[in-house]
């Protein structure tokens, strides 16, 4: 695993370009405000409800695990540190510890590494977390579909038993290809399913459409050497708009740590 604190002035620059040039590209979606301190069921229809999960707290400093696979890993960016795992830690102002395999999945083992949960095994139960980002994967697309959801379960089960007071927030895999597989859709509905079960927050870039028609020529590297797999401008693209849904779901008001070491004052709703 690699560990990753704040970059030079000169990488900062690199991002906010790369940043702009994906943008430039298609106008980023609205922030979907949540606010809720608490667990809480809000009625979707007349027949469904749906169970929004607590907000996470997070120090001033975060230290994250991302964990995943080739994308977190940084394939196609030059250097891997511009990989979107990597680029995240200054985002969010904090430290990010980088776990990808390539080419690996909750039933597929990848290249050099093994499947999701024989890796999260050999995580360091002695390492301290205030976040786990677990994403992916595509890599199981072609896989069966009967024993994913056992799979997946036996991972996080897994995740949970090692880091059993870190929150966890699922990111779900993003399409390397559009329009976006079937198989790939189905990966992305059984873990936003799974996800929900178990009161974890869910990302879904294939729902939240980060990647699309305008902008997949500059977030997708599609030469021989990026291999479908994010560019550097798309990398950092990435990166931002994770950095935008985890501070959707952070609490505002008790996530900062007051530098003098007392409770932060309240923030004020905006008004209309």
């Amino acid at each position: 695993m690699a560990s990753v604190t704040r970059p030079s002035r000169a990488a900062v620059a690199l991002l906010v370009t790369a940043v702009v040039a994906v943008l430039a590209a298609v106008a980023a979606g609205a922030l979907r405000p949540w606010a809720a301190p608490v667990a809480e069921v809000q009625q979707a229809s007349a027949e469904q409800s749906v169970i929004t999960p607590a907000t996470i707290r997070l120090p001033e400093q975060p230290r994250v695990l991302v964990f995943g696979d080739s994308w977190t890993y940084g394939s196609a960016a030059t250097p891997i540190h511009r990989g979107y795992a990597y680029v995240l830690a200054e985002l969010l102002g904090g430290t990010t510890v980088v776990d990808g395999g390539r080419g690996s999945g909750y039933l597929r083992p990848g290249i050099d590494r093994p499947d999701f949960a024989t890796r999260i095994a050999a995580l360091d139960p002695s390492a301290a977390y205030d976040l786990i980002v677990i994403q992916g994967s595509i890599n199981d697309r072609h896989s069966p579909a009967q024993g994913y959801g056992a799979a997946v379960n036996a991972a996080w089960d897994e995740l949970v038993r090692i880091y059993p007071d870190t929150p966890v927030v699922v990111l779900g895999p993003a399409p390397q290809v559009l329009p976006v597989e079937p198989a790939t859709a189905r990966i992305d509905r059984d873990l936003a399913s799974l996800a929900a079960d178990r009161q974890w927050w869910y990302i879904s870039p294939i729902r939240d459409q980060w990647i699309t028609p305008e902008n997949y020529a500059t977030v997708i590297d599609t030469s021989e050497l990026g291999r479908d797999h994010p560019s550097v401008a798309g990398h950092a693209y990435l990166a931002q708009r994770l950095a935008e849904a985890l501070h959707e779901i952070t609490d505002p008001v008790t996530s900062v740590e007051a530098s003098d070491g007392e409770a932060a004052e309240p923030v004020a709703p905006a008004l209309p």
